[in-house]
């Protein structure tokens, strides 16, 4: 896709991100909010600034192989099958 995406599709939070800070989500009244990893089953696995510097990190990564012309479009924080080890992040 060329050009600037379309954004703002949120009806109760907003997204944004600067280049140098990464991304920051906030309630549509201007408080503070978390991004969240909701399993299938509803349940909150993981959750704060790990999981948008996490999603930060993957999106760079996938956009600047696309520039580079590396042809690797998907981006994995863990190699494809390996389960991931169970650790809690309080944050």
């Amino acid at each position: 896709m060329i050009g600037i995406p379309k954004t703002g599709d949120l009806s109760n939070a907003a997204i944004s991100a600067v280049c140098f800070e990464g991304l920051t989500v906030t309630t549509t009244d201007g408080k503070q909010a978390k991004l969240a990893i909701i399993d299938e089953d509803g349940k909150i696995i993981e959750s704060g600034s790990t999981v948008a510097r996490e999603v930060w990190n993957v999106t760079l990564a996938c956009y600047k192989n696309f520039l580079q012309g590396m042809g690797h479009l998907r981006v994995q924080a863990s190699p494809p099958g390996q389960a991931l080890l169970s650790r809690r992040v309080k944050d």
